[in-house]
């Protein structure tokens, strides 16, 4: 291991450690941890599943058990902006299915994931709360309301292109 990449290292579980110190809930558990950690630096890197386990006295295979369990831990860092598409049952009526293909061909995706270039995450949402706005995208929980496949491509392009 390099010396930058060390200091990278110890500098990532600092922040992961502060996080784990700041929650504030009476009772401490391996899922609080793991929520703070990724609201903290929006994944779970491999030190920090080394790090809950040590802050929650349990092991490395618990607390993978339990991150690997809920599907809203993320374990690569996100792009720099989050795209959300809605595809619950309203967006689905008048059309999330096109919104979502010109989304993942505007950011080169085949499914939810991040752009080549890492400037944009896509994920798929079940529901994002705006149904009489359906079909709905959301960037960094904005929500954008009426979208057309066109709107939502062209979105998705100029979030690639500002995030440089």
């Amino acid at each position: 291991m390099t010396t930058a990449s060390a200091e990278a290292s110890a500098k990532l579980r600092e922040s992961i450690r502060q996080a784990l110190r700041s929650q504030k809930q009476p009772t401490i558990t391996v899922l609080s941890s793991l929520l703070a950690v990724q609201d903290a630096l929006h994944y779970i890197p491999e030190e920090a599943v080394e790090e809950v386990a040590a802050f929650s006295n349990t092991t490395i295979n618990e607390v993978w058990s339990v991150a690997s369990f809920y599907t809203n831990f993320r374990f690569t860092p996100p792009g720099k902006v989050t795209l959300d598409v809605c595809w619950g049952p309203s967006c689905h009526l008048v059309g999330a299915q096109k919104i979502l293909k010109a989304v993942q061909d505007s950011l080169e995706l085949e499914e939810e994931g991040t752009s080549p270039d890492g400037s944009v995450t896509l994920r798929y949402s079940t529901c994002l709360g705006a149904c009489a706005q359906a079909p709905v995208i959301a960037i960094d929980h904005h929500m954008l309301g009426r979208v057309t496949p066109e709107t939502a491509a062209a979105t998705a392009t100029a979030l690639r292109k500002n995030s440089d």
